[in-house]
C-alpha cells in the first residue's frame, strides 16, 4: 500500500495566525494544532528569525473538509504566492456561492462562478492573502 501524499504548506509572511482565523469563518476550516516559533523544543537560531517572530506561529495544521493544510509564518521573509491554486469543490451551487464570497472579502474575484461546460458552477479568485482559490460543483450525474 502507498502512503505518499501531497499536502499544501503555506507561508503567510506573519500573518498566518489572521489567515487561519479567516479560513475558520470563511470555509469552516479546523484549525489541528499550532506551535509557536517560542514554544519549539529546539529554539530557533536568532539569525535566522527576523525581529518580533518569537510568538509567530512556526507551524500550524487545519482542515478543510477532510483535506489537510499546513501553514506557517515563516521566519520572517516575504512570501508571494503563483502558478498554483487550491480547488475547493463543493456539493451544490449554494455552499459554493456562500463560500466564493467569504473567501473573495477583501481579495480579487479572477472568474466569478458561472456555469461551464465541466460545472454547474465555478470562479476563481485570489483571497487576501494572495491564495488563489477555484471553487467548484461537481455535475449531477444524468440517469
Amino acid at each position: 500500500m502507498n502512503s505518499t501524499t501531497v499536502q499544501p504548506y503555506l507561508f503567510f509572511s506573519g500573518r498566518c495566525e489572521e489567515a487561519l482565523e479567516f479560513y475558520t469563518t470563511a470555509i469552516g476550516a479546523k484549525v489541528e494544532m499550532i506551535m509557536r516559533f517560542n514554544e519549539s523544543p529546539e529554539p530557533t537560531p536568532p539569525e535566522m528569525l527576523a525581529p518580533g517572530f518569537e510568538n509567530k506561529v512556526m507551524h500550524a495544521s487545519f482542515l478543510v473538509g477532510s483535506s489537510q493544510i499546513m501553514a506557517s509564518d515563516g521566519c520572517g521573509e516575504a512570501d508571494a504566492f503563483g502558478g498554483f491554486s487550491l480547488s475547493l469543490n463543493l456539493a451544490n451551487e449554494t455552499e459554493a456561492a456562500s463560500n466564493f464570497a467569504a473567501l473573495s472579502e477583501g481579495g480579487e474575484v479572477t472568474m466569478p462562478l458561472g456555469k461551464t461546460f465541466w460545472s454547474p458552477c465555478f470562479g476563481m479568485l485570489k483571497d487576501k492573502f494572495g491564495i488563489g482559490w477555484m471553487i467548484n460543483v461537481a455535475p449531477t450525474p444524468t440517469e
